[in-house]
């Protein structure tokens, strides 16, 4: 795949000084907000930093304009930014059983039919070079495994790790079995990993696990560690441009929206973290039918009534759809 030419850099000149805590909340005061405890305001600063407490700021200013918007106060910016904290926990507590279920359902399928090692034999694979990347990463981690200092182990309080057990049991095979290497990847390598599978029925049976398709499990992984390094970084989420999207999905045996132009038919909201919300929740239908997850969502946006949902791509009365309203009310 051939790189883009780098874009062209700026001309101008930084010059912004750095500024200290009450310098902080100085300039605040003068582009508007109004801030009458000013050593609370400087602990936040401290304890968030003023860089990444700035995009929070943006909802509540003039249009074009650094001045923030009339009786706009210091604890609006602090509640967004903390309804954002809330938010990624609760997205991760989401894709925690994705990503668990899907690592299951690479070693279930591929280990049975093709062995325990089938993950080292390019005939599974379409492209060579990603798949000697993917083993080089394997054979690193046994490498750093080996390096580092022997893991401590104290009778059965403690037990060493299984990679660590592999390495120093048997010399043969030299790298582990699926299910020890399964468990040590990033989403985003095992996303890769299986997006490079040769035979697409290997795809479709991984993603019958989790109760879709082929060509959905390739898009909602890919958009999943998206987000997933997004709330791993502690980014900013509630209004985020993710640059990916999930595919929505055509078939009716996979739960979605009853109203499927509420995303379909907006550009803003197929680029936005509402698709993502519905597609985890879509999953969790059938990984966790029991979950309350969709109520925990519904009472964290109900805790904050002046959020502007729309920079979530969510309409105003999204709970109204009967794919949400049936899971809040169980």
């Amino acid at each position: 795949m051939s790189q883009q030419e780098p874009r062209d850099r700026g001309q101008a000149v930084y010059n912004k000084p750095a500024l200290n805590h009450p310098e902080l909340v100085a300039l605040m005061q003068e582009r508007g907000l109004p801030i009458p405890d000013r050593a609370n305001a400087e602990r936040h600063l401290r304890n968030i930093g003023y860089y990444r407490l700035s995009p929070y700021t943006i909802p509540f200013k003039r249009h074009d304009s650094d001045k923030f918007r009339d009786g706009i106060v210091f604890d609006d910016l602090l509640n967004l930014y903390f309804f954002d904290r809330k938010l990624r926990l609760l997205v991760l507590d989401a894709l925690e059983p994705v990503e668990v279920a899907f690592r299951a359902a690479v070693t279930d399928h591929m280990s049975l039919p093709h062995g325990a090692f089938w993950y080292q034999e390019a005939k599974h694979f379409r492209n060579r070079r990603h798949h000697n990347k993917f083993l080089q990463l394997v054979r690193d981690d046994c490498i750093d495994q080996l390096r580092a200092k022997p893991e401590q182990t104290d009778g059965t309080l403690v037990h060493r790790s299984a990679l660590e057990h592999y390495l120093l049991t048997y010399g043969e095979p030299d790298l582990p079995p699926s299910w020890i290497v399964m468990e040590r990847r990033t989403l985003g390598q095992m996303e890769r990993l299986v997006d490079n599978l040769k035979r697409r029925a290997d795809k479709t049976a991984i993603a019958k696990a989790l109760g879709i398709n082929a060509p959905l499990l390739e898009s909602w992984m890919r958009t999943f560690v998206r987000v997933r390094n997004i709330c791993a970084h502690h980014g900013r989420l509630w209004n985020t441009v993710l640059g990916v999207s999930p595919m929505l999905p055509t078939s009716p045996a996979v739960a979605w929206l009853s109203d499927r132009s509420a995303v379909a038919e907006s550009t803003q909201r197929r680029a936005r973290l509402y698709p993502v919300l519905v597609a985890l929740q879509s999953l969790l239908l059938t990984l966790s039918p029991h979950s309350t997850w969709a109520s925990r969502l519904k009472s964290l946006i109900d805790e904050h009534p002046n959020l502007p949902l729309e920079a979530m791509g969510m309409p105003n009365d999204w709970f109204k759809d009967p794919f949400w309203a049936e899971q809040i009310k169980s």
